[in-house]
C-alpha cells in the first residue's frame, strides 16, 4: 500500500514541483554530496558529471565573486573565499575588497579637516619658550648619503623637560622607550609591567586627551569602529603587536620601529620621533649631521628631515614632527594608517599641507587578518 501511494503521488503536481526542487541548485551552491537530490551543486559535480542544469549560472560564476557572500564560513570546495581570514591565506575572491573590505570610509577632504582639528586641539605641544632647535646645515637630496657631519652643534639646544615631561602623556611615552632592543634579530618580549605601560600610554593619549577623543569620534562617525573599546584594542594590536623583521625572530613592532628606532642591515631603520632623538642626543649616543628639508611652519609642531649617526649607524633621512605632543604624533600616524594604509595620507596643519607615508606589514597578521603597521613618517615636500 505504501509503495502504491508513492507511485500514485508521482503523477501529481506535487511530484513534479518536488522534482524541480531536486533538479535545482537554488540555495545549495557548495553543499556537500547529498544522494537524496538528483543532481549536485559543488565543485566535484563537474568531475562526476552530475551537476544540476543551473549549476553554472547559480554556483560556478557566483563562487568566484564575493557578492552576497561576505563573512561566510570557510568551504574548501569554493575556488575563492570571502571571510575575514582570506587575506591572511591569500585566497580571497578578486572582488573581496569591493564587497567585503569596506569597513569605514573617509574622503581626503575629511581627513584634512580632522587633521586641522587635531592640530588646534594639541594643547600639550611645546611652545617656542619650551623648545629651541638649531637645524644648522641644509643639504640637497643628492647629499644625504654622504655621511658627512656638517653641523658642529646639537640639533636641540634647549628643552624645558621639567614642564613637558611631567605631563601625563609625555611620562607615559617615556616609560615605553626602554622596553625595546634596538637591534633587529633579537627577540622582543614584554613583562607584565611593560604591558601595563602600553595600556597606560593608550589611556593617557587616546582616552584622556581632546586629541584622542577627537580622533576616535571621527573614526567612529566614519564607520571604522563601533566602540571606543574596539578602537583602543585595535590600536594596541596594530602598534604593539610583535612581528619579525629579521631571521624569524619576533623582534619588531610598529611602535618600536617608528618611535624608538631600530638597526637593520647596518643602518638605522625607522626612528621618526623628536623626543627619542632629543634623549639620545643628550646622552651622546646620537650625532646630528644636517637636514634635507624643513617644513613651512614657524611654530611647533614643525617637520624636519634629518641626517644623523646613532650608535655608529647612519640614517640618511629621518623625518619627524618636531615639538608636538606624544598624543598628536600618535594620533596623526594612527589616523593615516587606519584611513590610508600603505598609501600617502594628505593632511593639513595650520593651513599648510603635510603628507604622511604609511606602510603595512605584509608578512604576518593579527586578529582576523588585519595588518600591522610597517612604518609611517612625514614625507618630504
Amino acid at each position: 500500500m505504501k509503495v502504491t501511494a508513492v507511485l500514485l503521488l508521482c503523477g501529481t503536481l506535487f511530484c513534479r514541483a518536488n522534482s524541480n526542487r531536486l533538479d535545482s541548485c537554488q540555495g545549495r551552491c557548495g553543499a556537500s554530496l547529498d544522494n537524496t537530490y538528483s543532481c549536485q551543486c559543488n565543485a566535484h559535480c563537474e568531475n562526476f558529471n552530475d551537476c544540476c542544469s543551473d549549476y553554472y549560472t547559480l554556483c560556478k560564476d557566483a563562487a568566484t565573486s564575493c557578492s552576497g557572500r561576505c563573512g561566510e564560513q570557510y568551504n574548501s570546495q569554493n575556488p575563492c573565499h570571502c571571510n575575514s581570514l582570506c587575506s591572511q591565506y591569500n585566497n580571497c575572491c578578486s572582488d573581496y575588497s569591493q564587497f567585503c573590505d569596506s569597513k569605514g570610509s573617509a574622503t581626503d577632504a575629511e581627513i584634512k579637516a580632522v587633521s586641522e582639528t587635531l592640530y588646534t586641539l594639541d594643547s600639550n605641544k611645546a611652545s617656542a619658550s619650551q623648545l629651541k632647535i638649531d637645524p644648522q646645515a641644509l643639504v640637497a637630496d643628492s647629499q644625504t648619503s654622504s655621511q658627512t657631519d656638517l653641523s658642529s652643534s646639537r640639533l636641540y639646544s634647549y628643552l624645558d623637560e621639567g614642564t613637558l615631561f611631567s605631563k601625563p602623556t609625555y611620562a607615559a611615552f617615556l616609560a615605553l622607550l626602554d622596553n625595546y632592543n634596538w637591534m633587529t634579530g633579537t627577540t622582543e618580549s614584554f613583562t607584565s609591567q611593560q604591558l601595563a605601560e602600553q595600556d597606560t600610554f593608550l589611556k593617557e593619549t587616546m582616552s584622556n586627551t581632546e586629541v584622542g577623543k577627537e580622533l576616535f569620534a571621527f573614526l567612529y562617525t566614519k564607520g571604522y569602529y563601533a566602540s571606543e573599546a574596539e578602537f583602543i584594542q585595535d590600536l594596541k594590536n596594530m602598534w604593539f603587536g610583535l612581528y619579525s623583521r629579521y631571521n624569524g625572530k619576533m623582534d619588531s613592532s610598529g611602535f618600536e620601529h617608528i618611535f624608538s628606532g631600530e638597526i637593520k642591515g647596518g643602518k638605522v631603520s625607522g626612528f621618526h620621533n623628536w623626543i627619542q632623538f632629543y634623549l639620545l642626543e643628550k646622552k651622546g649616543e646620537l650625532n646630528y649631521y644636517s637636514h634635507s628639508f624643513d617644513g613651512p611652519w614657524t611654530s611647533y609642531p614643525d617637520v624636519l628631515g634629518m641626517q644623523f649617526m646613532w650608535k655608529g649607524y647612519y640614517k640618511q633621512v629621518g623625518s619627524a614632527i618636531i615639538g608636538c605632543s606624544p598624543e598628536f604624533d600618535f594620533a596623526l600616524y594612527s589616523l593615516c594608517y587606519i584611513t590610508r594604509p600603505g598609501k600617502q595620507c594628505r593632511l593639513s596643519l595650520g593651513g599648510k599641507d603635510l603628507i604622511i607615508q604609511t606602510y603595512t606589514w605584509e608578512n604576518s597578521f593579527y586578529g582576523d587578518g588585519k595588518k600591522f603597521i610597517g612604518s609611517a613618517y612625514p614625507a618630504s615636500p
